[in-house]
């Protein structure tokens, strides 16, 4: 909490009662927006994976300061590695494995997110390896290419092995399941009845705050240091003694594996994946919730994907009553709508809050005298 609200770093026991306070919200949070129908349970449940999602490509743009245009390909990795591994696809299509496994794969959860974290991180690697000294522009095209790359690939692996079934996607994905417990049907704790959505909310909940903590921890760290002295100048990083290389091939793979685990569970949540579902504009979109946010600041990032994941949301539910009571007809889409403010937002960020909505604190200020400091100097 202390990360959040600088000034309660020196009032342990008012950090401590804030952050029960805000995990007494997040719990009743699915409660209390259920009212509304469950919808917006979903979407919160959605905006949950958008934060791990903006996290993981955080380490990348924010702590190490390369722009990658291509991190959604990694979100796919991990799509359709749990697709394949806990659905009846493979079996269906390739007789050998439907002999070896007559009621088809159907892995449990606990292997397959390390699987797809590992391929995402390999992927990582496999990206990071051959543009470790390109810069700006042409970084970001190339990263570009790949995520390209691999949609084209997942649209087109149906023949002449039906690998991905192409543009069709891969359907009668396996929810998540715990022992006994599936997160598809509603849970009844005697007390409480919580349905399917409500479920995954809390365990996307649990893997954001997971994921929160680790990225605090990497950027307090040694490495974490590197990252941003590399950001700054790689050059005189190298100087210094950091081995520029495998840091920036760390910080690929490591942001790679966060969105490799958010595949996962995007799979798990949804029982369907397609390549349409991890077009450029997705890698768009998590890269305008670290910039909206605030660059290389976990808190902005958390801010700036729960802002934007939850506005088409909102928009869906008031644009189009509104028009029709205004105006009888719909006059501007919701979606057409929704990438119009995205790029007022972007155009207005960049003018007047370069450094995002909540920016990281300035090194060697602190935060409680700031306010004194410009007085003073004014």
């Amino acid at each position: 909490m202390t990360l959040f609200f600088p000034s309660l770093r020196n009032r342990p026991g008012a950090a401590i009662a804030a952050t029960f306070v805000v995990a007494a919200v997040l719990i009743a949070l699915p409660f209390i927006v259920g009212t509304m129908g469950n919808a917006w349970v979903r979407a919160l449940a959605f905006a949950a994976l958008y934060v791990m999602l903006a996290l993981g490509l955080n380490i990348v743009v924010g702590f190490a300061g390369l722009l990658d245009l291509g991190y959604i390909a990694f979100y796919a990795v991990g799509a359709y590695m749990y697709a394949l591994l806990a659905s009846p696809h493979l079996t269906s299509n390739f007789p050998a494995l439907a002999a070896m496994f007559p009621q088809g794969f159907h892995n449990s959860i606990w292997m397959v997110i390390p699987l797809g974290a590992a391929l995402a991180a390999f992927f990582g690697v496999v990206l990071g390896a051959p543009v470790l000294k390109l810069r700006g522009d042409y970084l970001a095209i190339v990263t570009l290419g790949f995520g390209e790359i691999i949609r084209i690939f997942l649209n087109n692996l149906n023949a002449p092995l039906n690998l991905t079934n192409g543009p069709q996607g891969i359907t009668l994905i396996d929810p998540v399941r715990f022992g006994g417990v599936s997160l598809a049907r509603t849970l009844d704790l005697g007390f409480v009845q919580l349905p399917s959505v409500y479920l995954y909310y809390y365990l996307f909940l649990l893997l954001t705050v997971i994921t929160v903590i680790i990225c605090i921890r990497l950027q307090d760290s040694r490495l974490g240091r590197a990252w941003m002295a590399i950001r700054e100048d790689d050059i005189a990083a190298k100087a210094m003694g950091i081995n520029v290389r495998n840091v920036k091939l760390l910080a690929f793979a490591l942001g790679a594996t966060f969105g490799g685990v958010s595949g996962t569970m995007f799979a798990a949540f949804q029982g369907f994946v397609s390549p349409e579902s991890f077009s450029l504009m997705e890698s768009i979109i998590v890269l305008a919730m670290v910039v909206l946010g605030g660059l290389g600041h976990i808190p902005g990032v958390i801010l700036g994907a729960v802002l934007l994941s939850l506005f088409p949301e909102l928009l869906r539910h008031t644009v189009v009553p509104v028009q029709e009571q205004l105006f009888g007809r719909v006059v501007i889409d919701a979606e057409v709508l929704r990438m119009m403010l995205y790029g007022l937002a972007m155009v207005v960020i960049m003018l007047y809050r370069p450094k995002g909505l909540w920016p990281a604190p300035e090194h060697g200020v602190n935060p409680s005298t700031r306010g004194d400091a410009r007085a003073a100097s004014g």
